[in-house]
């Protein structure tokens, strides 16, 4: 079984689902209400273990009732948790207000993240008494533990790949991209033209900053993936590239598409997936999820993309290639 660490974000996500979004003043009221860990890195953590990988979620949960209940349900989808808060330390664990449209499975979401508290680093030997990583994705959260695991298994022989989740922009990318060996990254990311000047887009920024390659997801429509190319005086520029079809499906839930879609991604390359044929495994994933409500129950149907011409471990893929 391969070995997956997700480095980042754990939350406690209250969701309600409804029939609109309330104004100024308003109150509407829930359809459905669900309480689950949450977070990029904690999600994409249940999608890897649900697709039978040993996920390992490196955050920080500490003590208290809130981690209390977050702990319960990465333990019954059998995420192995690596607390660097430590479980008998208190510690601000964030709780997000999630509401999710009922009409178009629209998600809003109001939440601290991780700016309550400032974690402090994993120990070394802590890091190195888990099992050793094949894949490791980072979302950015929690910085100090990200630079403490990335200084860790850069020095692995061999070492194991890195993905970076990039939702929006955070100071630490500076650090996580020029080691990653995939940046999985959201239409709206954005590299600051200081950071990587002359960037046109969210891929070619990552590719500057030394990203082996960039995989970025535009909702409903096709996934896109970028390979770098060096020019003959120094400049990085995109060179082989592709797209992923993105299936038409009734939506119901969009909440956490792209942690899963990332989780997925992870699972597919640790197995010695390329990268078209595992965005295209991701996008499967994803669309599971967004098939369904709630933040579990579409849990219990990855077992059909295993199924003949079906499923994750599906040869090929229908992603189409150019040179750029």
């Amino acid at each position: 079984m391969v070995v997956c660490w997700f480095v980042g974000l754990t939350t406690l996500d209250v969701v309600h689902r409804a029939s609109g979004r309330p104004g100024a003043n308003e109150k509407v009221t829930a359809s459905r209400q669900d309480v689950a860990a949450g977070g990029p890195a904690a999600n994409a953590a249940v999608t890897a273990a649900a697709l039978e990988t040993h996920a390992i979620l490196v955050s920080a949960l500490g003590a208290g009732p809130i981690a209390q209940a977050v702990r319960a349900d990465l333990d019954d989808r059998e995420v192995q948790v690596h607390d660097v808060a430590g479980p008998d330390e208190e510690f601000p664990l964030a709780v997000s207000a999630v509401l999710v449209d009922a009409a178009t499975g629209e998600r809003s979401v109001v939440s601290p993240d991780a700016s309550l508290v400032e974690v402090p680093a994993p120990r070394p030997d802590a890091l190195a008494g888990l099992p050793r990583p094949d894949v490791v994705l980072f979302d950015g959260h929690h910085p100090e533990i990200a630079r403490a695991v990335l200084a860790h298994v850069d020095v692995l022989r061999p070492r194991p790949l890195i993905v970076v989740d990039g939702g929006r922009w955070r100071p630490v990318f500076a650090d996580l991209l020029p080691a990653a060996d995939v940046a999985a990254l959201s239409a709206d990311f954005t590299v600051p033209r200081d950071v990587a000047p002359g960037a046109t887009d969210a891929a070619h920024g990552a590719l500057v900053l030394g990203a082996g390659a960039a995989v970025v997801t535009h909702g409903s429509d096709p996934v896109t993936w970028a390979l770098p190319r060096r020019r003959d005086d120094g400049a990085v520029e995109v060179g082989e590239r592709g797209t992923v079809p993105v299936p038409t499906v009734d939506v119901q839930d969009t909440l956490g598409a792209g942690d899963a879609f990332h989780g997925a991604l992870a699972v597919a390359l640790a197995r010695g997936e390329g990268l078209a044929d595992a965005c295209a495994a991701a996008v499967r994933v994803a669309s599971v999820r967004v098939r369904k409500v709630g933040p579990r129950a579409w849990l219990a149907h990855l077992p059909e993309l295993s199924e003949p011409h079906g499923g994750l471990d599906r040869p090929g893929s229908d992603s189409s290639r150019d040179e750029g």
